[in-house]
């Protein structure tokens, strides 16, 4: 643990680091309260969703990694630790991926024998019963040293504990299979839950592939430029780096040189594209498009926008809403309580009312039996697990969706809600461009959107999908689509000799005429016209974003 031998140099020093191995969220709070015991600590806190361990006050690395070690985990200093890509097993290879749920699933193995031969059919046999207990140790093993570490470091009755002592005590009463069938079926339930969390913290990690983990940097040769590539964490504010067309920006950074247009949805959840031009602002994770740009670099890769969404999310998840709140104190006192009333189930009717303790005869009539079985059906591990990974699913999602809430209480809130008001144009859309309004110069419609009635309009609908027919560009798709949607798709063939103008349009030849679609921009600067050709004549003229010419 050679990493961790680094000096405090501040008096209340803040640590971060990323545990493994947790399954539960009683796994994170053993972990919590163990290291908030050591000496120095003033602070301490996991949050089970994101698996970071924040430690304040002047107590050295070591001792912390140490603890945390003592308690059956792994750490790692979170900011040492390599970004790793995403991919969540599918759940026989998570099982397979951990040597406690191979256990786990050897147990599984082992105890069918005994389920079948004594559960079903009624047949005891030594073997069988062996095989049961060989299914306690096995998957139990994991379960006994992680209840016995907190019991010896946190003083903490935990729920491992519980199934500990439910397991051994039917072991020696005899009942072989129910034993092995209790710990076997709980070591099952804590890897699908340790799945569970698995998978929401990947979905939160799985925000930081919107960015590319490489970039094409240029530096000066003598007169040439070279191209080069880097890890995004190599590029300092100021470096030039170059975009493609159709890649996606690595790095937030303003526009050097070139113009495109950017599908930036992702991050502004925008669904328009954004013209680009020298001195435009770019955001790591948006997707260029036609043009190639090339783009200094304004912040660093552990502060762009993208980095600052994923710190966001993950910081909502760390405001616990209240009804997780009072889950995490209920269990804390709930564990306890539960071995508490067990241990008075099984003493207190054969003392105070002479009923039997224990029958050898018929285990089931005795109390210590029926003590058991209520540590077992007490168990509030899905409890405690119910409510976060119902709020870490839920965070995650919206996040995929470029929705950030600022954690679970706001995220309760919403079930109160009764109406929403949007007040940015294209919150409520699909994402996607689309045709909404048509307007030639020749329409009698003074409107301009009558575009199944107007001659002009369809025809010019016709010649556009002639051009664009062929073109991958998002505002392409969506005028061949109208083209097919008014079955204007076989007036015309596909138009000859199409030319894109990046950040102006595109042309084409149809039928011998050279027809051009553009931006109001390129129209203003090519097309002499009078000014009311470009006066709005509605909602839908004005929300259109291109004009389309013929020349």
């Amino acid at each position: 643990m050679d990493h961790y031998g680094e000096a405090m140099t501040a008096a209340s020093a803040t640590q971060t680091y990323q545990i493994s191995g947790m399954d539960c969220a009683a796994c994170a709070r053993t972990v919590e309260v163990g290291v908030a015991q050591l000496p120095g600590v003033e602070s301490c806190a996991l949050t089970f969703h994101t698996a970071k361990l924040t430690v304040t006050g002047p107590v050295a690395p070591e001792a912390v990694a140490k603890r945390v070690v003592a308690l059956g985990y792994g750490i790692e200093d979170a900011r040492s630790r390599p970004a790793a890509p995403v991919t969540t097993p599918s759940f026989w290879r998570f099982l397979w991926g951990r040597w406690e749920t191979r256990l786990a699933l050897f147990g599984t193995l082992l105890i069918l024998p005994g389920l079948v031969l004594n559960e079903l059919l009624g047949r005891e046999y030594a073997l069988v019963n062996l095989c049961s207990a060989l299914a306690l140790l096995a998957a139990g093993g994991p379960v006994v040293r992680s209840a016995w570490r907190a019991l010896r470091v946190n003083r903490a009755i935990t729920i491992n504990l519980l199934m500990t002592i439910a397991s051994v005590g039917a072991l020696a009463i005899g009942a072989f299979t129910e034993a092995g069938m209790v710990m076997v079926l709980f070591a099952l339930g804590e890897a699908l839950e340790g799945y569970t969390s698995t998978k929401s913290r990947d979905a939160i990690r799985g925000l930081a592939e919107l960015a590319p983990s490489t970039a094409l940097r240029l530096t000066r040769e003598g007169d040439d430029w070279r191209e080069s590539e880097v890890p995004v964490e190599a590029l300092r504010v100021g470096d030039l780096i170059l975009v493609k067309p159709g890649a996606r920006i690595p790095m937030d950074g303003r526009v050097a040189r070139g113009q495109s247009s950017v599908n930036q949805a992702a991050i502004t959840g925008e669904s328009r594209l954004i013209e680009k031009g020298p001195d435009a602002e770019l955001f790591a994770g948006s997707i260029n498009g036609e043009g190639s740009l090339e783009v200094a670099v304004t912040r660093l890769a552990t502060d762009n926008t993208l980095s600052r969404m994923i710190a966001l999310v993950e910081e909502a998840q760390e405001r616990r809403a209240p009804t997780q709140r009072f889950v995490d104190a209920f269990a804390s006192k709930y564990t306890p309580a539960v071995l508490a009333l067990a241990a008075l189930v099984a003493v207190v009717p054969p003392l105070a009312f002479g009923q039997p303790f224990f029958d050898a005869a018929e285990p089931t009539r005795g109390w210590l039996y029926r003590a058991l079985a209520l540590l077992v059906v007490a168990c509030p591990c899905a409890l405690v697990i119910s409510v976060p990974v119902s709020v870490i699913s839920a965070l995650s999602n919206a996040a995929r969706r470029g929705i950030l809430i600022k954690g679970g209480a706001f995220l309760e809130e919403l079930a109160r809600v009764r109406a929403i008001a949007f007040d940015k144009t294209g919150t409520l859309t699909a994402g996607e461009p689309t045709v909404v309004g048509l307007r030639a110069v020749d329409c009698a419609d003074p409107l301009g959107d009558s575009r199944d009635t107007c001659a002009p309009c369809t025809e010019m609908l016709a010649l556009a999908h002639a051009v664009e027919r062929r073109s991958e560009h998002p505002l392409a798709r969506a005028i061949v689509a109208a083209g097919r949607e008014h079955g204007l798709d076989r007036r015309y063939p596909a138009a000859d000799g199409v030319t894109a103008q990046v950040g102006r349009g595109v042309s084409g030849v149809v039928a011998g005429r050279t027809v051009a679609l553009g931006s109001h921009t390129a129209f203003e600067q090519l097309v002499p016209h009078p000014a009311d050709h470009c006066q709005p004549r509605s909602l839908l003229a004005q929300s259109a974003s291109v004009r389309c010419f013929m020349k």
